[in-house]
């Protein structure tokens, strides 16, 4: 068996021997660092990498979708705690969630591969549960990926306006969401170069309309013709807090974090790119980084915007139209300037989907490579004329539809999809940030962008942030007596409910024969004093039980690490 060793990457002690004794060497072909790296991890290069750091951060910017994301979620963020959860709550959440963005970026630069956060959980985790560890993750993570109806919604809403008469139906909604996903899997399903140029014209776009939109409202803003003040005062903006739940004022604003959770949750799309950028072990956490504090910062002036100037906060979430956004505007603008605030976000929300799409297919592509769904080798074939995944981005698609069908059962029942967005995302990208913290320490071993002494102070608040906002983010807005089956937040049944099943999947069966990412090495990423045993990756009964994902193989030679 051919092999090749002591490579350039870290002059480490490493055998690259992937999966089935495919060695990612050709005589032909000088690996490149990008490729040292990927063959370090186990996988060989299979994408062209025409990502770079700017087009990288073009598709996470895009799956951010901060304009049409805010205007979809306007109904959490306003509705549980009014213009204060807005205004200071959007600061205190951004807290949070740049300290977890900026510890995934610290295991990205680690391990750049599009298995992301799933990838990082099995290497991290302890001996004998990186599986399972991956497991969790893995399905976490692809339930983040949700359905993107609230443009469809927009539309709707901007016909109702221009025709009051008119009054959209679920039927039509559903309809009209199911064409523009089409549209997106037709879109994401081109070749990777045609894709980052898109991606860059529509996040363009994207960061040009929220710029338009932030000057547009103040600008435009008629409230003094309904003789009010231009702006809200500051102090009922800062100081009041509106009682949308039956719960104290602390813990509303806390569940007003929802808005700014699920808009902000697309920060790890570099992750899950990263094999197809150059320079991925900079570039990649960079762009992850940059979108965070792009988003929070821009996302917040957008909130101010909007706090200033909203009349009425009962009659924009009890509006008609059926989107909170498009009742507020009509609240405080002309007609012919609602409209043409719909306009550009209904665009950036079409250019926010197909962003979606694009990261979806790609972490099911990184899933089914290590056979973690049904029927993985039809998901996980790369087209060979466009270079990318594109039974993966179909997959989805006809998933996205599926869960779709949950309009027909109510506002509560698709509203689930939102927390589902938000605690799915959670919950995936901080699984391996605590097993990075609490049981690997200081053996991490980081890659060139890493937070130095800060990385356990960091990834402690990133845990603790989310190890409060899960619960959270299942409360009901109204508590006993008053609660009903009506009121009840489905989020801990809609989410709860497939990872319980994906659980008990685990033991009944996953277990026997998922055995994480396929890399038939010792990772280097842990400083471990040990001999280990590395070679060709052997057949499942050569494991003994108790072993890690990295056991199992069968000897060639060993080696000592330290």
């Amino acid at each position: 068996m051919t092999i090749f060793r002591n490579g350039s990457l870290g002059e480490g002690p490493a055998t690259y021997v992937l999966p089935d004794g495919d060695v990612p060497y050709n005589p032909t072909h000088s690996l490149d660092p990008d490729e040292e790296a990927l063959a370090a991890l186990g996988y060989k290069s299979e994408f062209k990498r025409e990502f770079s750091l700017f087009t990288t951060f073009c598709v996470s910017f895009a799956v951010l979708g901060l304009l049409p994301s805010f205007a979809s979620t306007l109904y959490y963020g306003m509705g549980y705690a009014g213009t204060a959860g807005m205004t200071w709550g959007w600061i205190v959440a951004m807290l949070g969630i740049q300290c977890v963005a900026m510890s995934m970026a610290e295991l990205c630069s680690s391990m750049p591969t599009s298995g992301g956060l799933y990838y990082a959980s099995a290497v991290l985790a302890p001996p004998g549960w990186g599986p399972f560890a991956a497991w969790l993750t893995g399905w976490s993570n692809w339930l983040a990926q949700v359905v993107n109806y609230g443009i469809s919604a927009m539309i709707l809403a901007a016909a109702s306006i221009s025709n009051p008469d008119y009054v959209p139906t679920d039927y039509q909604t559903f309809l009209l969401t199911v064409f523009i996903m089409i549209l997106h899997a037709i879109l994401s399903s081109m070749p990777t170069k045609w894709l980052a140029q898109f991606n860059s014209a529509g996040s363009t776009f994207n960061f040009v309309a929220l710029i338009v939109v932030i000057i547009l409202i103040p600008a435009g803003t008629d409230r003094s013709s309904r003789g009010l003040p231009r702006f809200a005062p500051s102090g009922e903006v800062w100081g009041t807090i509106y009682e949308g739940t039956s719960f104290p004022p602390g813990i509303s604003v806390l569940m007003s974090f929802i808005g700014v959770i699920w808009t902000m949750s697309g920060y790890d799309s570099p992750f899950h790119l990263a094999e197809e950028c150059s320079n991925a072990n900079i570039a990649s956490p960079r762009a992850i980084v940059l979108t965070s504090a792009t988003g929070g910062i821009f996302g917040w002036f957008l909130q101010l915007v909007v706090a200033y100037t909203v009349v009425d906060i009962e009659s924009v979430l009890d509006s008609d139209l059926g989107q909170p956004f498009a009742a507020y505007l009509m609240q405080c603008m002309s007609q012919k300037m609602t409209l043409a605030i719909l306009a550009l976000t209904i665009i950036a929300g079409f250019s926010m989907g197909q962003g979606c799409m694009i990261a979806a297919s790609r972490v099911t592509f990184a899933y089914a490579r290590d056979d973690c769904f049904p029927l993985s080798k039809y998901w996980k074939r790369v087209n060979q004329h466009t270079q990318t995944p594109v039974n993966a981005v179909w997959f989805n698609c006809a998933i996205g539809v599926l869960c779709l069908l949950l309009i027909f059962g109510g506002s509560l029942a698709i509203g689930a999809l939102f927390s589902i967005g938000a605690i799915a995302a959670f919950v995936a990208f901080t699984i391996p940030i605590f097993i990075r913290v609490f049981f690997v320490g200081n053996r991490f071993r980081p890659g060139p962008w890493n937070l130095g002494r800060y990385s356990i102070p960091i990834g402690l608040l990133a845990s603790a942030f989310v190890l409060l906002m899960v619960p959270i983010l299942c409360f009901p807005s109204v508590t006993a007596p008053d609660l009903t089956v009506a009121d009840m937040n489905w989020t801990c049944v809609v989410y709860g409910g497939p990872m319980f099943l994906v659980t008990i999947w685990w033991f009944v069966s996953a277990h026997k024969w998922f055995k994480g990412p396929k890399v038939n090495i010792e990772h280097m990423m842990l400083g471990r004093e040990e001999t280990v045993v590395i070679g060709h990756q052997g057949p499942s009964e050569d494991r003994k039980d108790g072993d890690s994902w990295s056991g199992e193989m069968r000897a060639s030679e060993k080696i000592t690490k330290s």
